[in-house]
């Protein structure tokens, strides 16, 4: 294995390692929140979060890098008043790929906080507990399924993004070019051995997610019954 396939791999396993913890830390407030609250605009903002299933990743990406832009508002701003450019740089595409998936982190932890009985809070409450330490003590432990399954989701979808990186982010070698460009990239080079390489090994680390996630599902119905 050459240098620029290992560093294009220990890039790609850094986005994935920086957004899903990313995604964790912002995924279980904001599903706990859409779980036991309730407000007139909560599928509204439901379908917010899960537009990126829809919607084409070069659609997300042509407007993250218009936003990002020095030469429109936001990206101007982060020019002038932090010296920080976003289009075409790492902390970009870690951006956008946390964007990208915020349904695959959310949606499998809504449903954790779904399934688990109300008396589980009211218990807590009853004995005491804040809802801080109800939420950190009590429910977070009982949809430990949910928590792996979105955190494998996102690692394993994160990988493998393609348009939205590289809209935001381009083809720079080291520094916004991962396996899922490498692979396009070796192809339209005709160099199938390296594009092979890439593809197998995504492959590989693919099933290995899936699999956990169902073993780890699997066992977890079997203690519960």
């Amino acid at each position: 294995m050459d240098s620029d396939f290992i560093n294009t791999l220990a890039l790609t396993g850094e986005l994935a390692v920086i957004t899903t913890a990313l995604l964790l830390v912002i995924g279980l407030p904001i599903a706990y929140w859409l779980t036991y609250s309730r407000f007139k605009m909560k599928a509204g903002f439901e379908a917010l979060i899960s537009m990126p299933l829809v919607l084409p990743p070069t659609v997300m990406g042509y407007y993250l890098l218009v936003a990002f832009s020095p030469q429109n508002g936001f990206g101007h701003f982060l020019e002038k008043y932090f010296d920080t450019r976003l289009a075409f740089t790492f902390e970009g595409i870690v951006i956008a790929s946390v964007i990208a998936g915020l349904p695959f982190m959310i949606q499998p932890l809504q449903n954790g906080f779904t399934a688990l009985p109300d008396n589980y809070r009211e218990a807590s409450y009853t004995l005491g507990k804040s809802k801080t330490e109800t939420f950190f003590r009590v429910l977070i432990p009982n949809i430990k399924p949910s928590v792996i399954t979105g955190i494998a989701l996102s690692f394993a979808h994160c990988i493998g993004e393609f348009g939205i990186v590289l809209m935001v982010g381009g083809n720079i070698p080291g520094e916004t070019r991962i396996a899922s460009i490498a692979i396009y990239d070796q192809v339209q080079a005709s160099n199938y051995k390296a594009a092979n390489q890439y593809s197998i090994l995504l492959i590989i680390i693919s099933f290995v997610l899936l699999t956990l996630i169902y073993s780890i599902n699997k066992n977890f119905r079997l203690k519960m019954t």
